[in-house]
């Protein structure tokens, strides 16, 4: 990575095609070497990120649906069924390693085949514990079901590291509404949940990382959110970030190989990026911004890495979120194709 034209992109999970050898051969053909890692694009049921697991929740003997639908989803809203203590809850697989092991197969063959590079790392993508609950259940029981839910995830990340050989992975975590809740900002659909507190959620965040084997790349993914192509808040500079940023890097024990921040489109403003100057990272963890935007390409790409490249050394560059969202597969490889075009393949 440079200050001037980077030579790294992050994707950060959904790309939007339709199978996950398409995404590998589509990922390796327009970006090459300049990727560490590749996801599997999160293709079918998974482009709906913590909606693909409302169907779970349905299913799960302890919890019942009430007649209050959820804002944005219009799922019913969940809650632990009567006579059902909280301990009782449990939660069986999620899903997120079996896709993870069958998709491994598909970035052996890619990799094998020299469609993707060689040292690249598969990536795994999850979700916290704190959205998926928070996109399927009510505020009164969500604390209680969250604690059941995160004790699956984490059995989720000890399956997938179990069978996909710790060289090759690299395990990142999406921290969406958390960082919205840590902005403070009001805004449609914020969370009521009176159990929420910065220091929790940073507790939180760091129980999910000691999941994580020393020997596998781990990442953090913050997010604004991505509901109809729009944030649900729109980050004000890049300060709150930086603050949460500093305060995960501070309290995980595990290294971080690596921290995506988004930017806005229409912030390519000294006063958004001054605040990066602030950022506390232990030496290593590459840092990568969502400076990639389809509606102004590779100029208003590289205006917003010049404006950057005033603060932060050293970065990568990225879509501010997932790319699903551009359903058609033309749109989705010219996003892609704006990476490359403002990026260089590393020497």
């Amino acid at each position: 990575m440079t200050n001037s034209v980077p030579s790294t992109v992050h994707l950060v999970g959904s790309v939007g095609l339709d199978s996950v050898p398409e995404v590998f051969r589509t990922l390796g053909k327009t970006l090459g070497r300049r990727l560490k890692r590749v996801p599997d694009g999160e293709v079918g049921g998974r482009r709906l990120w913590t909606s693909w697991q409302y169907p779970l929740f349905r299913a799960n003997p302890f919890l019942a649906a009430t007649e209050v639908a959820r804002p944005r989803t219009g799922f019913l809203e969940m809650r632990i069924a009567d006579g059902v203590t909280p301990d009782e809850i449990v939660f069986g697989e999620l899903g997120y390693a079996r896709e993870a092991r069958a998709s491994y197969l598909d970035f052996i063959d890619a990799r094998r085949s020299g469609e993707l590079p060689e040292g690249v790392r598969f990536q795994v993508c999850l979700p916290t514990p704190f959205a998926v609950v928070g996109t399927c259940c009510g505020a009164a029981d969500a604390g209680a079901i969250q604690r059941s839910y995160t004790k699956a995830m984490l059995k989720e990340v000890e399956m997938l590291c179990a069978k996909i050989p710790h060289q090759d992975l690299a395990i990142q975590w999406d921290i969406c509404m958390e960082m919205v809740f840590w902005d403070g900002q009001d805004y449609p659909g914020r969370t009521t949940r009176k159990d929420i507190t910065r220091e929790g959620i940073v507790s939180d965040i760091s129980e999910l990382c000691r999941g994580v084997p020393s020997d596998v790349e781990l990442g953090i993914h913050l997010c604004y959110g991505d509901f109809e192509a729009k944030h649900f808040i729109e980050p004000i500079d890049a300060a709150k970030m930086v603050e949460f940023a500093n305060a995960l890097a501070g309290a995980i024990k595990h290294p971080l190989a690596f921290l995506h921040m988004p930017v806005p489109v229409n912030r390519s403003d000294d006063a958004f990026f001054k605040p990066l100057a602030d950022l506390k990272l232990a030496k290593g963890t590459e840092v990568y911004l969502g400076v990639v935007h389809a509606s102004d390409g590779a100029p208003g790409t590289s205006r917003r890495i010049s404006a950057a490249s005033s603060y932060l050394k050293e970065f990568g560059i990225a879509c501010e979120c997932g790319i699903a969202r551009a359903r058609r597969p033309d749109l989705i490889k010219s996003i892609l194709a704006v990476h490359s075009q403002a990026s260089v393949e590393p020497n």
